[in-house]
Formats: structure tokens, C-alpha cells, sequence
């Protein structure tokens, strides 16, 4: 199979073999592809390939083969590299790894490379890091499939009460609670629910949003931490000595 010009993004890329490299790439058609690079210093349009596979950088690729790693042909830019620097860089890098952990290999996700290309444009402007992230993690639970509803309490068949307390069950969903019964880190308010399926995520609902869908995130990434996360909590003790 050849495949001409596909639209993507490079998620990850590591030394493989020789001058090779093994990418990690994100397509509209064919989801998350791994490729191999080889002599990533020969000469591209615009410069080497080194110097064009580069995070955060519409692409276009051409590559072929028939098993699920397969040859990088050509690479060429797309359009403007996307520029993200410190806490935004980290956010960026979040993202990738949360595509990484959780989609499937070839796999097509449209509307979800759209809406990653849209994240990143936000995430390089003034809008607030926090609101950008949780949309992004809602928008991928919901295109893999994994059917959290921040409405519905799947114990008792019906939507979230603004008044009632709930906790998050692995597997299951949302449960009704006693707030006395359930620490105070583990239980949410239906009516911040209410807020956050509707992607109101500002003021105290910002920590909100993020412990309940770290906590739905972790059920799908195998007991397995994030990168990221120990990165960033690093950059930020750096920031404040």
C-alpha cells in the first residue's frame, strides 16, 4: 500500500537503528500510524527531514508498506509550525501523549484530527490552558468511544441531580453518594457536573474537571502514568525555586 500526501502531525519520534528514526504520527484517514524514517538528514522540501518532522507542524506525508510499521517516503510541511512555549509547550506535549496511550493503530479519527489541529491554535493563544485541556479530553473520550456522560448516574438509570453528590466508578460511571460517606476528593457536585457537560470550566470548576477526568482517563491507560504529567509537575518546582 502507498499512500500519498496524507495530512498529519507527529506525536513522537525516537532514534531507530543507524541515522532511522520510528515515528509516531496522527492522520485523519489512517489515525495513529508508526512510521520509520530512514536517513531523516537527507535533504526535503524546505530543509532536511530532521529539521520538518517536528511536533506541532501540519504535515504532509507519503508512505507505504503493508505490516503495521511502515516507510516514510517524503515529508513536507503543511503549514506553519505552531509555536507553544512554556506551560502551553507542556500542554502540547500532554496531548500527544494522551493520543499515544489511548488510540488505536490505523484507526481513522476526522473529526479528531480537526479538532487536535484546533487545540493546538488555541493552546498558542490567550485561551485559558485549563479550558483548552479539559474540552480536548472530553472530545477524545467521547470519538474513542469510551461513553463517559457527565449527566447520567448509571446506577440509577437518570441524569445528575444539581443538588446530589456523586462519585466515579471505574467501569461503570457516575454514582449518587452521601457526601459524609466519600472523601472529599473522590466525590463531585452534580451541579458542577451540569457545568462541565457543558464545558464550563472556569473558577473553582476548573479542579474539578481535571480530578474527574484524570480519574476517568486512568482507567483507560493501564495503571500506567503519563510522561507528561511528571514533567510538568517538575518544570512548575523549577519555576517557583
Amino acid at each position: 500500500m502507498r499512500v500519498n500526501l496524507q495530512p498529519a502531525f507527529l506525536l513522537h519520534s525516537r532514534p531507530y537503528r543507524d541515522s532511522s528514526q520510528l515515528l509516531e504520527v496522527f492522520t485523519p484517514e489512517y489515525g495513529r500510524l508508526s512510521l520509520v524514517g530512514r536517513g531523516v538528514h537527507r535533504k526535503a522540501r524546505g530543509g532536511s527531514l530532521r529539521a520538518t518532522l517536528q511536533p506541532f507542524r501540519p504535515l504532509l506525508l507519503s508512505f507505504s508498506g503493508r505490516s503495521e510499521l511502515q516507510s516514510l517516503v517524503s515529508a513536507e510541511p503543511a503549514g506553519l509550525a505552531i509555536t507553544l512555549r512554556g506551560e502551553r509547550l507542556f500542554s502540547g506535549l500532554y496531548l500527544n501523549e494522551l493520543l499515544l496511550r489511548l488510540l488505536h493503530s490505523q484507526s481513522p479519527h476526522q473529526a479528531l484530527f480537526a479538532y487536535y489541529g484546533e487545540t493546538l491554535h488555541n493552546l498558542s493563544g490567550e485561551a485559558a490552558i485549563d479550558t483548552v485541556l479539559r474540552s480536548f479530553e472530553l472530545r477524545l473520550l467521547d470519538e474513542l468511544g469510551y461513553g463517559f456522560d457527565p449527566l447520567w448516574d448509571v446506577r440509577a438509570q437518570s441524569s445528575v441531580k444539581a443538588e446530589a453528590w456523586y462519585e466515579y466508578h471505574p467501569g461503570l460511571g457516575l454514582v449518587e453518594c452521601h457526601s459524609q460517606a466519600v472523601p472529599e476528593h473522590s466525590r463531585f457536585a452534580g451541579h458542577d457536573l451540569q457545568a462541565i457537560a457543558k464545558g464550563q470550566f472556569g473558577g473553582a470548576r476548573s479542579q474539578v474537571a481535571k480530578r474527574l477526568l484524570r480519574q476517568v482517563i486512568a482507567e483507560h491507560l493501564g495503571g500506567r502514568p503519563l510522561h507528561t504529567r511528571e514533567l510538568f509537575r517538575q518544570f512548575r518546582q523549577k519555576a517557583v525555586q
